[in-house]
């Protein structure tokens, strides 16, 4: 049953836990919190923020998302409904809560829509190539 756990809700809880002020400020402010600077070779300065690292996070989930949707299985029907329950409540929430009205979240959310629309595609060609038709 863990193969039918959407991953995509991590990035979601984690944004959430950012804003209610459990990772730093608290606030969409807290998105802008440094995690990582680095010295680049051409002199330049790198930096890696809060949103920027849980976009990241986003894109690894929708790695594993989308290697999930190539098993057919009695998990997969049900990973597919609960990733779409997943991209509906970051819908609601974008449309809702006034900390989601930003582009970390809008790219959060963009990101669980391709794992929604990636993840029925990928079931629905593997399951073509799986019918063979005897005479």
């Amino acid at each position: 049953m863990v193969v039918a756990f959407p991953l995509m809700i991590v990035p979601l809880v984690l944004y959430n836990l950012a804003t209610l002020g459990l990772m730093g400020a608290g606030g969409i402010a807290s998105l802008n919190d440094v995690l990582l600077t680095l010295a680049m070779l051409s002199s330049a300065t790198w930096t890696l923020q809060l949103g920027d690292f849980f976009i990241v996070i986003a894109l690894v989930m929708l790695f594993f998302e989308i290697l999930k949707a190539t098993r057919n299985g009695s998990g997969s029907l049900l990973n597919h409904m609960l990733s779409m329950l997943v991209f509906i409540a970051y819908l609601v929430e974008f449309l809702l809560v006034k900390d989601a009205a930003t582009q970390t979240f809008f790219v959060l959310m963009t990101i669980a829509f391709i794992d929604v629309i990636g993840g029925f595609t990928i079931s629905i060609r593997s399951a073509g190539r799986d019918v063979s038709i005897g005479l």
